[in-house]
């Protein structure tokens, strides 16, 4: 499967809605939190794959500022296996010269995640490969609002005057603004929807929604997601004729 990508045509930005934990588990007769633990092999497999292809950006959807309405329990357990996660796999990302970077309303997270989290983003900062983002505690409309917030802040300090507001400004003001958009976006567990993640930045992503649950998601996997993106043709709007000319 590998060898039927396309090099030269990689989407440089690959974004994932990591889907299907809980539901994995249960198949399996074990609590949700046993389907989050083995999710990071999936993790572990696509970041590895972007890595060795050349794929520029890995955005994966950790965990929403919705998710803290789940039973504290989970949300407890999620916060724990952050901390560990993030702490044994440092060897890994300096291994495979993988930067870690996060979206999000981090300063939100207690207190020993958000300095686990810090520490890796330290320690890989100089790593050249592909560069990971942890989108944690965060949604697509709190970043928005966040970035109408500053806007109007800058207006009203009369720094801009609302003429000059545009595209560019609004995109430099959100937390991806030195991120290229995505273009591939891949769900798994076969929900269709969004969910929040990335409203503004998926305006022109190419969807791919696979029924396999997160945890079962492997390298191969990823190279048939990036197979079937290379098949497909990006017109941003244009007919067939002005995008082959």
């Amino acid at each position: 499967m590998k060898e039927k990508i396309d090099r030269s045509n990689l989407p440089q930005h690959i974004a994932v809605i990591m889907d299907g934990n809980g539901r994995w588990a249960k198949r399996k007769g074990a609590e949700r939190v046993f389907g989050h633990r083995n999710a990071i092999e999936a993790v572990r497999e696509v970041t590895e794959g972007c890595a060795e292809l050349g794929v520029g950006y890995l955005t994966l959807y950790a965990f929403s500022t919705e998710n803290w309405n789940r039973p504290r329990f989970e949300v407890e357990a999620l916060m724990q296996l952050l901390v560990t996660t993030i702490s044994n796999e440092v060897e890994t990302l300096m291994k495979n010269n993988v930067r870690l970077q996060s979206i999000g309303n981090t300063d939100k997270l207690p207190n020993r995640c958000y300095n686990k989290l810090q520490e890796a983003i330290e320690l890989t900062q100089n790593n050249s490969g592909l560069t990971l983002v942890l989108a944690l505690n965060y949604s697509g409309r709190w970043e928005i609002t966040e970035a109408v917030n500053s806007i109007a802040k800058m207006v009203q300090a009369g720094q801009i005057s609302p003429e000059d507001i545009d595209q560019q400004l609004i995109a430099g003001q959100l937390t991806t603004r030195n991120i290229p958009d995505p273009e591939l976006l891949i769900r798994t567990s076969g929900e269709m929807r969004i969910s929040n993640f990335l409203l503004w930045q998926i305006a022109y992503t190419e969807l791919y929604i696979t029924q396999l649950l997160w945890p079962d998601f492997r390298r191969e996997h990823l190279y048939e997601a990036i197979i079937a993106y290379q098949q497909r043709e990006r017109r941003f709007g244009k007919i067939s004729e002005q995008v082959k000319s």
